[in-house]
């Protein structure tokens, strides 16, 4: 039989999705680029938004809509071959490359490192007990919704309110007085949307789509409407939530303006603004802050990550040694770290965004107009070629010097937007428009 949800488990189950994407990456970037954006706050945040929050969401209605049981399937679509390798990609990026890592080394360098300083062997030992406790956690994957979203969550909640209420009653500066910086001068909306790609939210949702909809059939909805229909439910919530708080949080930053001097990243930023609030204390509210968003999403990508390899590599490695062998890997890349990480992170994410984000809107085209590989092949092929350009123009200029990437790069700079890293749009969607007109009047299905 299959039940209906209830009030409180919507709210429980979208405080465990809100709670594993929103992060590290959710609270360093959007209160840099308000400090950036100054006066042009609402076209930033609004790009922002975009790809932080409504792209994540039409991401996991796209995975109720297209029925898959994972990324694979999803991706099988466009062909087997792409789907493994896209796959692996994505959670590789999500999970022990980047975005894993990422969780304890923010959580050290803001939380820890300015009452220690920057210690390797301390930030060693802090990156191996965070991610021992993420570990112990995800063990356990059909608990999420208590671990993250009854306890975990609710506590980061209000310790961010404090932080919040503090400068909604005590404002540092206003919006109109804090000049825009760098290209936020001239394209605020489309410099806020390249910044949300760093949230890594869009490739996210794609992996932790599976785990809520798992969660929803633990909780008894096991027919496919009704699944899609929760999920909208589920994902109402966090769009609000995530919405808000990226609001508040680049207006934190706007604001700050006024009193601080423009900081060299957000983790700075946040730091300077806590002790302008609340002095020493501020250090001990930040730590409390950044330790329980990473943690919370590092337990979600653990799982999400050991969830996908066991099922890509069948009868190799169970669960838990998937676990042990992801937050084993985290725990090494973590001391390379903050900004060598973000610095690999951002090239990957500017091929694998584009290309997450075609998949999207391939779902839904097929979900208006009848499900045909040509609706997914086609957008895919121009926006991975175009993306890949996108990609180099992303490397580090030593790479980019190179003969080859130079003639290369000559190339794409023919691409419309390639200078603002968006010329994958253009050619994607046309490719979209085209593949519907083909399947719409041809009548003739692949």
């Amino acid at each position: 039989m299959n039940k209906k949800m209830t009030g409180a488990e919507y709210v429980f189950v979208g405080s465990m999705l809100f709670g594993m994407l929103f992060g590290a990456g959710n609270l360093i970037f959007p209160v840099h680029m308000g400090q950036l954006a100054g006066s042009h706050f609402w076209r930033a945040n609004f790009g922002f938004i975009s790809t932080g929050v409504f792209l994540p969401f039409l991401a996991l209605i796209a995975f109720g809509l297209s029925g898959s049981a994972s990324l694979e399937e999803l991706a099988g679509n466009v062909h087997p071959t792409f789907a493994k390798i896209f796959t692996v990609l994505l959670y590789l990026t999500i999970g022990p490359a980047f975005a894993l890592p990422r969780t304890a080394t923010v959580s050290y360098q803001i939380g820890i490192a300015p009452f220690v300083g920057e210690q390797p062997l301390l930030l060693a030992i802090f990156t191996f007990v965070f991610m021992g406790v993420g570990l112990l956690f995800s063990l356990k994957p059909s608990k999420l919704i208590v671990y993250i979203g009854k306890g975990l969550n609710p506590i980061f909640l209000v310790f961010l309110a404090i932080l919040m209420a503090a400068a909604l009653l005590n404002p540092m500066g206003s919006m109109g007085s804090a000049l825009p910086q760098g290209d936020y001068v001239a394209h605020a909306f489309l410099t806020g949307f390249k910044e949300g790609y760093n949230t890594m939210d869009v490739l996210a949702m794609l992996a932790f789509s599976v785990v809520v909809i798992d969660t929803l059939k633990n909780l008894g909805i096991t027919d496919t409407g009704n699944i899609t229909k929760d999920l909208l439910k589920v994902g109402a919530i966090v769009v609000f939530l995530m919405a808000l708080l990226y609001t508040l949080i680049t207006w934190l930053g706007t604001s700050s303006v006024g009193r601080l001097p423009i900081s060299a990243n957000g983790g700075i930023a946040l730091a300077q603004i806590t002790h302008a609030y609340f002095g020493s204390v501020g250090g001990v509210l930040l730590a409390a802050i950044v330790t329980f968003a990473c943690l919370k999403t590092a337990i979600g990508l653990i799982t999400a990550c050991s969830n996908t390899f066991m099922e890509l590599f069948p009868g190799k490695l169970g669960y838990r040694t998937c676990c042990v062998l992801v937050a084993g890997v985290s725990f090494l890349i973590g001391n390379v770290g903050l900004t060598q990480i973000i610095q690999l992170a951002v090239p990957i994410l500017m091929l694998l965004y584009p290309m997450a984000i075609t998949l999207i809107l391939s779902a839904f085209a097929c979900a208006l107009f009848g499900k045909d590989r040509r609706l997914y092949r086609w957008p895919m092929v121009l926006a991975g070629f175009a993306a890949f350009g996108d990609m180099l123009s992303a490397l580090p200029k030593g790479v980019q010097n190179l003969g080859a990437v130079q003639s290369l790069l000559g190339l794409y700079h023919q691409l419309p937007l390639f200078s603002l890293g968006m010329s994958w749009l253009l050619p994607a969607l046309a490719a979209l428009v085209a593949a519907v007109a083909v399947v719409k009047f041809s009548g003739q299905k692949a």
